[in-house]
């Protein structure tokens, strides 16, 4: 799967089932780690847990496997890397006081569609 079609893949899996705030950040020329940085907000642990459920579910069934998930015990913060596409899954909160937006403010940020 292109690295396109997965982006778009996981921004739907969190708009079905409720993400808020989604931001995709394209990085293909910042850095060689990930094509694009995917963050969003959950309305609690247990929305944020499943937020980040819902996206390995989904890039399994379309045979993606997710290299690695961190954090989802504590589910202030969930990391789904899938390659390509890293996700960021956050409380509110957490989300304000990481910024993580701001170290990429450079880079074009494609909202939630991916379009610019």
């Amino acid at each position: 799967m292109q690295a396109e079609q997965l982006k778009d893949l996981v921004v739907t899996a969190l708009e079905n089932i409720k993400a808020q705030d989604i931001s995709v950040i394209d990085v293909r020329d910042r850095t060689s780690v990930t094509d694009y940085m995917v963050l969003a907000s959950g309305t609690s642990n247990r929305h944020v847990r499943s937020l980040a459920e819902s996206v390995v579910e989904e890039a399994k069934e379309q045979g993606v496997r997710a290299a690695n998930v961190e954090g989802d015990k504590a589910s202030d913060w969930i990391l789904v890397d899938l390659g390509d596409v890293v996700l960021h899954v956050m409380m509110p909160a957490t989300r304000e006081f990481y910024d993580l937006e701001r170290f990429w403010r450079d880079a074009p940020d494609l909202g939630a569609a991916g379009s610019e």
